[in-house]
């Protein structure tokens, strides 16, 4: 039961910096400090995108409109962070002795 657990936690750790990075590439992105218009560049955009849409789109559907700042991945940071104390903080000790 601790693989499972250790598992989880694994996946939750590589979706947080997934997530850290899309945002970095968006800022990038944003002001132009990379080439949108390079083959790799426009993968990897793609690819990050693809990754994060998914869990960021029903944040942002609840969240007021606040100009062009969004905050939907730190509330999905706070979210990831939150299921990982849970986890071995609640539930893992059930199984664990």
């Amino acid at each position: 039961m601790l693989a499972l657990f250790q598992t989880i936690d694994l996946a939750l750790n590589l979706y947080t910096w997934v997530l850290i990075l899309s945002a970095i590439f968006s800022w990038l992105f944003a002001f132009n400090v990379i080439n949108s218009s390079n083959q790799v560049v426009n993968t990897i955009g793609t690819m990050l995108y693809n990754l994060t849409e998914p869990a960021l789109r029903p944040i942002r559907r609840f969240m007021p409109n606040l100009g062009g700042i969004d905050i939907s991945p730190v509330i999905l940071l706070l979210i990831i962070f939150f299921l990982r104390s849970l986890l071995w903080t609640s539930i893992a000790p059930i199984f664990i002795r």
